[in-house]
């Protein structure tokens, strides 16, 4: 028998709740790279033109463990949105860079702030 959601949300303790909707956000906001270019409705092939590079490069970046911030930016520039880092401290959050598009000399334009 096949229940609605709501109904089973419902009747979860509010403290289970809590933690289910914990680990939600946590999930949506821990998204791998493709699983983000899935998201926006995107496929390599289509992302792979937007950056002037093949497909396989493209399934390559989204494999990688480990890469630079500016392949990176440029990555999620070509999705349409803009890469920015910060650091969390128990006494409040730094910007620190914002890789945010290319400048007049054909590099990242970087910028720190604190916010």
């Amino acid at each position: 028998m096949t229940r609605n959601f709501n109904e089973l949300r419902n009747k979860m303790s509010p403290q289970a709740r809590a933690r289910s909707e914990a680990a939600a956000r946590e999930t949506i906001q821990a998204l791998p790279l493709a699983e983000l270019r899935d998201a926006q409705n995107i496929t390599q092939v289509e992302l792979a033109k937007r950056l002037n590079i093949d497909q396989s490069a493209v399934s390559k970046i989204e494999h990688r463990t480990d890469m630079y911030l500016s392949t990176l930016s440029d990555v999620i520039r070509a999705m349409g949105g803009q890469l920015e880092l910060t650091a969390r401290f128990p006494g409040g959050d730094v910007h620190i860079l914002a890789l945010t598009g290319i400048d007049a000399r054909n590099e990242p334009a970087m910028t720190n702030a604190k916010r």
